[in-house]
């Protein structure tokens, strides 16, 4: 089975003068949840861009599935999807609506899409609100229309941007049962997040980016390691800190501002 996701050496950014990404390398294997962490700025938002094909890297590469978005385009977007932050749904498609639309737009078999989509309102506790508006909908419960389309696809590449913000407990309860069981499947998980301490208890492994250059990768224990902050009690959160105020001394000793 291929590598869901490869960056190889990737530098991009807006501007080919003043780059975001300086060889940025890491890969992410099918059924691993990948969290991706940094300060605002930092770079993630530019990352999952160039993954997601809306930007164009100034050297290296990405693959998702293997392939790269210019050997074949539409295999290429049709093996990832993509959960932003800000719910974005049709305001005149209800619930059922929008999942039975990417159902069809990703030529989903109808009867296991019919599965999943009752398995999905189950665990998302949204069977209630299929017939409903998104305008209807609060915003935690958009949210989860918007994750329940993207479980719906389990496609080799899931991208999620701030999942738990917004979801209540049981909520997020339902979101990691619904991730654990998308990688059982064989998806393999991108997940964007400020909220350390649930990164720390599932994800696989961790990338801290900060300046657009990795600072530290590899479990939450390596990440950890690494930053001088295994000891007992200490957390993700403290390693964190601790990497970020390692880089910015360094930066500033070599004789300027951080590194961008």
């Amino acid at each position: 089975m291929a590598t869901a996701l490869t960056l190889d050496r990737l530098t991009g950014g807006y501007s080919v003068r003043k780059p975001v990404l300086h060889e940025v390398s890491f890969d992410i294997q099918p059924g691993e949840m990948m969290g991706l962490i940094g300060l605002n700025g930092a770079g993630k938002s530019t990352a999952i861009k160039h993954v997601l094909g809306l930007m164009l890297p100034h050297a290296g590469e990405v693959r998702v599935a293997g392939i790269r978005l210019a050997d074949d385009p539409e295999r290429y977007r049709a093996s990832c999807a993509y959960v932003p932050e800000q719910p974005s749904l049709f305001p005149n498609l209800t619930v059922a609506e929008h999942l039975r639309w990417t159902e069809t737009a990703y030529g989903l078999e109808t009867r296991e899409a019919a599965r999943r989509t009752e398995a999905l309102a189950e665990t998302f506790r949204m069977k209630h609100a299929m017939g409903a508006l998104p305008g209807t909908l609060s915003k935690g419960m958009r949210q989860k229309v918007m994750l329940m389309n993207a479980l719906l696809v389990a496609p080799p590449l899931l991208i999620i941007d701030e999942p738990f913000l917004g979801l209540d407990p049981l909520a997020t309860r339902a979101l990691v049962q619904a991730l654990n069981e998308a990688r059982a499947a064989g998806s393999a998980i991108l997940l964007s997040s400020h909220i350390l301490p649930a990164l720390e208890r599932n994800a696989d492994r961790i990338v801290v980016l900060h300046q657009g250059r990795i600072l530290a990768g590899g479990t939450p224990g390596e990440v950890k390691l690494a930053a001088g902050a295994s000891g007992e009690g200490s957390t993700l959160d403290d390693a964190f800190e601790r990497l970020i105020v390692a880089a910015d001394e360094a930066a500033a000793a070599e004789g300027g501002a951080p590194r961008g």
